[in-house]
């Protein structure tokens, strides 16, 4: 009988993420792993419920609004700066950096413009605000080991 995705089975799977034109945002054919019935696992909680059940090379393709991806674009999490009070590895649009707020949290910006001395810098997700389409193939299902269980549970606390 096949490995079936179930509760504390290590689950592979490969993705395409597509904007809701169709277009492919993200993909991966390097599958990436979790641990699947633990809380906090990397993936979206309806997609994590659809591969429920699966065996290993079933397919699945989950439409997931906004709010159930990457959450509502935040315009609070978008700053702007002047651009000589920031280090010069910052100086190109695209370029990233991780700063941790007045809570303590860690945020991931990413600089969107450069204009008239000035830098814009932004905390959302790119694909904030948008619905999506996500698809996966599971590549592989095993049974996962204590230290996979435990590491998952404490690596994504929300």
């Amino acid at each position: 009988m096949p490995a079936l995705v179930t509760d504390n089975k290590l689950v592979s799977v490969a993705y395409t993420i597509r904007d809701v034109n169709g277009t492919i945002v993200e993909h991966s054919d390097l599958p990436i792993s979790y641990v699947h019935g633990v809380n906090s696992s990397p993936l979206f909680p309806k997609v994590e419920t659809a591969l429920e059940g699966l065996a290993m090379g079933d397919r699945i393709e989950v439409f997931l609004t906004a709010d159930q991806a990457f959450g509502e674009h935040d315009p609070s999490l978008i700053y702007t700066e002047e651009i000589d009070n920031t280090p010069e590895e910052l100086h190109f649009v695209g370029a990233e950096l991780d700063a941790e707020n007045d809570q303590g949290d860690v945020l991931h910006f990413r600089v969107t413009r450069i204009d008239d001395g000035q830098i814009t810098v932004d905390a959302n997700h790119p694909l904030a605000g948008q619905d999506i389409t996500f698809s996966a193939r599971v590549a592989d299902i095993r049974d996962a080991t204590g230290e996979e269980i435990s590491r998952q549970a404490k690596q994504f606390v929300h």
